[in-house]
C-alpha cells in the first residue's frame, strides 16, 4: 500500500513538473509566515542577483514578496534540480551552489548518530550510493533516551533547500523519498517520535520538540524558503502518514512559527543578516515598486543587524553570535 502511494506521488510529481507549489495547501496557509526574517521584522530578502534580468526591480536587497513570487514564471522558485542546466551553472559559479546527493547526506548523518549512540547502523545500513532501512524500533544506550535524542540540537549550516535536515526528495535528482526510507536529521527524529510517542497528544508535543531542535541558516532568500517549505511540508506527511489527517491551519502556523525561528537567513562570515543591513522596502509593495535606490551605498544603509535565533527551552532569543562563547545549550 506504501508503496503505490509513493509511487503515485512520484507521478504526480512528475507531471506537475514541481516540487513545490506556492498557491496550494500547506503553503498558501502559511506564505506570509514563510517569508518573515525574525532578526528585521521583515521580509527575507533574495541575496542573489539570478532574477535581476528578467524582473523589473528586482534585487539581491529586494524583500521577498507574496505579490514577487506570483508575478514569476511557473518553476522559477523551485529546488535547482528543476532549475535549468545554465542557471545551475551560474549558481555553482558564483555561489558555490552544489547540492548533496540523499547518499551522501545519509552518510555524514549516520557519523553524528553514531558519535551519539555509541554504536553504527542505527537507522539504516549503507550499501553503495544507497541504504537498507533497519525496520527494527531504535533502541538507545544506557543512559539515553529517546526524549534526549529528540531534544538534542543540530545545526546545517549553508543549509540550501536542507537535505541534512529533511529529505522529502533527493536534492541531486528530485526524486521523492518515501517517509519510511527518509535519512534527515528531522527524519530521524519524527520517526524515533512515531516508534515512542504512547498517544496522539504526546505524538504532537514532541514532534514540536523535534521541529524546535534542528537549525539551519542560508544566504540567499530563495533557497532559504525552499527549505522553510521542505520542513512544513514534512510535518504534513508524517502527521498525515501517522494519524490519516492533515494538519490544521493553527497547527500549520505553530509549526510554521518555528521553522522560521530556526531556519534563518545570514551571512555565516558575519553571523549577520546578508549584506549586514536591513532591507528598506516595506513586503505591502508590489513587484514594480521594489525598486532599488542604487545611489544609496549599502554600507550606508543603517547599522548592521546581527541573526537572532530563538532557544524553545529557555524559551529566549538569542543573538546568533554569542553561541560562539556558548549561549546556548
Amino acid at each position: 500500500m506504501a508503496k503505490q502511494a509513493d509511487g503515485r506521488l512520484l507521478r504526480m510529481a512528475s507531471a506537475d513538473n514541481r516540487l513545490i507549489n506556492l498557491t496550494s495547501y500547506p503553503v498558501k496557509d502559511v506564505l506570509d509566515l514563510l517569508l518573515q526574517d525574525k532578526s528585521t521584522g521583515r521580509n527575507i530578502i533574495f541575496a542573489t542577483d539570478s532574477y535581476k534580468g528578467g524582473y523589473p526591480g528586482i534585487e539581491a536587497t529586494t524583500q521577498i514578496t507574496k505579490e514577487a513570487l506570483f508575478n514569476f514564471r511557473d518553476l522559477e522558485i523551485q529546488p535547482r534540480v528543476l532549475k535549468s542546466a545554465a542557471a545551475q551553472a551560474t549558481r555553482t559559479r558564483k555561489s558555490a551552489e552544489v547540492f548533496t546527493p540523499s547518499w551522501v547526506c545519509n552518510k555524514m548523518n549516520n557519523h553524528c548518530d553514531e558519535e551519539w549512540f555509541g554504536r553504527g547502523a542505527v537507522f539504516n545500513t549503507e550499501d553503495g550510493e544507497s541504504w537498507l532501512v533497519n525496520p527494527n524500533p531504535v533502541e538507545f544506550p544506557e543512559g539515553k533516551t529517546w526524549r534526549q535524542y529528540v531534544d538534542s540540537n543540530r545545526l546545517e549550516i549553508t543549509c540550501g533547500e536542507a537535505p541534512y535536515i529533511v529529505s522529502r526528495y533527493d536534492a541531486s535528482t528530485g526524486e521523492l523519498i518515501p517517509i519510511e526510507r527518509r535519512i534527515g536529521i528531522l527524519d530521524r527524529k519524527l520517526r524515533v517520535v512515531n516508534e515512542n510517542a504512547a498517544d496522539e497528544g504526546e505524538w504532537h508535543e514532541w514532534v514540536l520538540r523535534a521541529f524546535q531542535s534542528v537549525y539551519g541558516y542560508e544566504y540567499q532568500g530563495d533557497n532559504l524558503l525552499i527549505a522553510r517549505i521542505n520542513l512544513l511540508m514534512t510535518y504534513v506527511d508524517y502527521c498525515q502518514a501517522r494519524w490519516g489527517e492533515l494538519p490544521t491551519k493553527a497547527q500549520l502556523k505553530k509549526i510554521a512559527n518555528v521553522i522560521v525561528w530556526n531556519l534563518w537567513q545570514m551571512d555565516g562570515i558575519t553571523g549577520s543578516i546578508p549584506f549586514g543591513k536591513a532591507s528598506t522596502f516595506e513586503p505591502q509593495m508590489s513587484l514594480f515598486d521594489l525598486i532599488v535606490d542604487e545611489s544609496m551605498p549599502v554600507d550606508d544603509a543603517e547599522e548592521t543587524i546581527d541573526c537572532k535565533i530563538y532557544d524553545w527551552r529557555s524559551r529566549k532569543p538569542l543573538v546568533y553570535n554569542s553561541m560562539k562563547k556558548g549561549g546556548m545549550r
